[in-house]
């Protein structure tokens, strides 16, 4: 074989092997649309099957960010995939769209087979949670871009949904409730903020974590982002939901207003939810004021629904059932831009 390629540092058997190595991994996430395999120029998938009157398509992309530099401290590399999807599809799934299928692009410095399966098998895992189909995707090799054993990933996700019911924020009005769904951590955004407090308080990733010290801070900090897909698309079945806001880089005061009518607010009663741990230690840690964490920080809610009035209690019982932990953080109000208050007044 031609050795030209290796010389320059790029190891074509290497990619050889990652394809066989995640041929299984893909294929059990295809759905029942999906017409083509691993392997081709593109992935392939016929919509005719979903039995959609007039889909819209609805796509997204991200990638994980600077938690992934969390991750080569730590060694750890089987859960960044599932940030990938999720970072994806939960944008789509604002709209009400159902994600069909995901493509990931793997930028690396060096291809190590071993490393390059445990990140497609988590970005497996992540499409498997969000019932879309992993179609195919890019292993790129680039020595002297990156170093050493150093990465990047991205993706790539498109849904469909029915036009007539499609989520848009259109229609929501003031007085509309706000309900969050939790989150587990710190999902996949701020990390380059926590990197600088960690590094700044001399701690090490495999150092105890302060509030649960049979965590390291690397546990803590790798969980994977919360997949919404499943229970959102199963509140839609029953309960009008007039927005959505996946809360994501910018915190609170970027992203609820996002889904909001031009004109319209959005008030917050920070007191309605149980601050999670992680963000209390950061905030200490890190000598943080309450703007600095709600302009950054997901503060353990994921998500944002707007719903009616009349709906809020329906919406809440719902949820439950599905396994979610909601709450009514506020409310829709007249007045533009986003207001954090602490008590029962929102």
């Amino acid at each position: 074989m031609a050795d030209a390629y290796r010389k320059a540092g790029v190891n074509i058997e290497a990619g050889y092997e990652i394809v066989d190595r995640i041929k299984e991994q893909v294929r059990r996430t295809f759905r029942p649309e999906v017409i083509s395999g691993i392997g081709g120029f593109g992935g392939a998938l016929d919509l005719s099957k979903m039995n959609l009157k007039e889909p819209v398509l609805v796509s997204g992309t991200d990638g994980v960010g600077t938690k992934l530099m969390v991750a080569f401290a730590a060694g750890r590399h089987d859960t960044v995939g599932i940030d990938c999807v999720a970072m994806c599809v939960n944008d789509i799934v604002t709209q009400g769209a159902e994600p069909l299928y995901f493509l990931d692009y793997l930028a690396c410095g060096s291809l190590k087979p071993e490393k390059a399966e445990a990140i497609v098998k988590g970005i497996a895992d992540g499409c498997e949670m969000a019932g879309c189909a992993l179609v195919g995707g890019e292993t790129a090799e680039m020595p002297g871009m990156y170093r050493g054993e150093d990465y990047d990933i991205a993706g790539f996700a498109v849904g469909a949904v029915e036009k007539t019911k499609r989520i848009t924020g259109e229609r929501i009005r003031p007085g509309d409730r706000l309900i969050g769904l939790s989150s587990n951590g710190m999902h996949s955004n701020g990390y380059s903020l926590v990197r600088k407090i960690i590094a700044e308080a001399g701690l090490s990733y495999t150092d105890a974590y302060e509030p649960n010290e049979r965590l390291t801070i690397a546990d803590e900090l790798l969980k994977p982002t919360r997949i919404y897909v499943r229970p959102v698309l199963d509140l839609l079945k029953d309960v009008e939901v007039k927005g959505v806001a996946h809360i994501t880089g910018g915190g609170f005061y970027e992203n609820v207003p996002r889904m909001l009518p031009p004109g319209l607010g959005a008030r917050i009663d920070m007191t309605a939810w149980p601050l999670l741990d992680v963000f209390r230690w950061l905030k200490k840690l890190g000598g943080l004021r309450a703007d600095d964490m709600y302009h950054t920080f997901n503060m353990g809610i994921g998500m944002v629904l707007a719903v009616s009035p009349e709906w809020a209690d329906q919406a809440l019982e719902r949820l439950r059932s599905l396994g979610e932990t909601p709450y009514v953080i506020g409310r829709v109000t007249e007045k533009q831009g986003l207001t954090l208050v602490n008590g029962n007044e929102a």
